[in-house]
């Protein structure tokens, strides 16, 4: 088993933790599920590898909308059940790659595929846009604090 390098689209196993999980003190995802990497970049003195992930989920999107429908076809290209599935685009995990809560997919690889270039890219411009409108983002690494959010935006 090798770990893919992340990068916009690819469709990785994760640990997610839901903002809202870790408002309330959690610091483990209470159960691993496809996300999609959204941003992939090299930072800091020893460029650590810093990535963002959107979770996929077969629960449709409440009354904000704010989630991407993941065609059948890609679904079914990933690997992944019948089920309809959404990639939230109003919350994201950070965390320096890999970080252990990558999990292996299907028991033998880290990652079910890529989504294809046009979807890897609105989804990108989706998150961007609602972290500026309502920044949920949830920082795994240990040494940051979670959630993260900016103090000037908090609503």
């Amino acid at each position: 088993m090798s770990l893919p390098k992340p990068e916009q689209g690819l469709v990785i196993r994760y640990s997610y933790l839901w903002h809202s999980e870790a408002r309330r003190g959690q610091e483990e995802g209470v159960k691993d599920r496809p996300c999609a990497v959204v941003l992939a970049v090299t930072q800091g003195p020893n460029d650590e590898l810093r990535v963002m992930v959107a979770p996929i989920t077969h629960t449709p999107p409440g009354s904000d909308g704010k989630a991407r429908e993941l065609p059948p076809k890609v679904a079914q290209h990933l690997g992944l059940d019948e089920a309809p599935s959404w990639i939230v685009t109003s919350e994201v995990n950070m965390f320096t790659w890999p970080g252990p809560d990558v999990r292996a997919a299907r028991g033998k690889d880290f990652a079910f595929g890529h989504l294809p270039n046009k979807l890897a890219r609105d989804m990108r411009d989706d998150v961007i846009a609602n972290m500026r409108e309502r920044p949920r983002a949830v920082e795994r690494d240990e040494a940051q604090p979670s959630p993260r959010r900016p103090r000037d935006t908090e609503r």
